[in-house]
């Protein structure tokens, strides 16, 4: 077993807090002074000065409007999966038939590659959210039903027993019994599914759209814009991290328990 790193002085306990904001800073800053001295073109690899300029150079305003186009369609279709996923896991562990019958139709669908099916998407619904909103579902609802499914699995089986032998309605044995133990896995789920919908929402913009910060990095490339299109990509990571981090905090306010303990 490895042990836990101990340091002995206080720049050691500092660098070994701060240690992933160090390294963060310094490939920053190698980034920069590789574009200088190499003096590579802003269209090949602009430098994060560059991109640092060029999102300055876009209004404030019109970023607000792209950032809220890609998150309302990332919401609306995480929002959706959710629907779907806790009800059809539900429904899966209760019933041995619809788990057979349905679990190799979710593989095939997750098999499927999304941005091969988006154009097939945008043809039958139109270019309006729904046709957005149903591919981020797409995207982002499996992890959700086999993370949601494996957790009420894994519910202690003299828990389970006990409660049959009380005689006690299966929706209290699934709510009060399977639904908490499974609590962390579907944490676990929901932190992927929230990256993915972002995912989803920008491969959905990439397909038809004409907002988002999907096509904003789409419209800046196709013009040769380089630094304003990588502005535009660490913006979305940025609110990708920044959904995550909101899933993680609200189990944290709301379900501490079931957090990991810390050693």
């Amino acid at each position: 077993m490895s042990q836990t790193y101990q340091p002995k002085s206080w720049v050691g306990l500092q660098a070994y807090r701060f240690a992933p904001v160090l390294f963060f800073i310094g490939l920053i800053a190698l980034w920069e002074l590789i574009c200088q001295v190499g003096k590579v073109p802003n269209y090949i690899l602009p430098s994060p000065s560059a991109i640092i300029k060029a999102f300055f150079d876009v209004e404030f305003s019109r970023w607000m409007g792209h950032l809220w186009a890609t998150l309302r369609v990332a919401l609306m279709g995480f929002a959706l999966s959710i629907l779907i996923a806790l009800p059809l896991s539900i429904g899966m562990i209760r019933s041995e038939l619809m788990n057979r019958t349905l679990y190799p139709v979710l593989i095939v669908i997750q098999s499927t590659p999304v941005v091969a099916v988006a154009p097939l998407i945008i043809v039958l619904l139109g270019t309006d959210d729904p046709s957005r909103v149903l591919i981020t579902c797409l995207i982002t609802f499996f992890p959700l039903v086999v993370s949601a499914t494996t957790g009420m699995l894994e519910t202690p089986p003299e828990m389970i027993e006990l409660s049959q032998s009380l005689r006690a309605p299966r929706y209290r044995e699934t709510w009060q019994i399977r639904i908490p133990y499974a609590i962390p896995h579907i944490f676990s789920g929901l932190r992927v599914s929230i990256t993915l919908a972002i995912i989803g929402a920008v491969v959905a913009e990439f397909v038809a759209a004409e907002e988002g910060l999907g096509y904003f990095i789409q419209f800046s490339t196709s013009f040769f814009k380089i630094p304003q299109a990588f502005a535009g990509l660490i913006f979305l990571a940025v609110t990708s991290l920044l959904l995550f981090k909101s899933v993680q905090w609200i189990q944290a306010w709301w379900f501490p328990w079931s957090l990991p303990k810390k050693k």
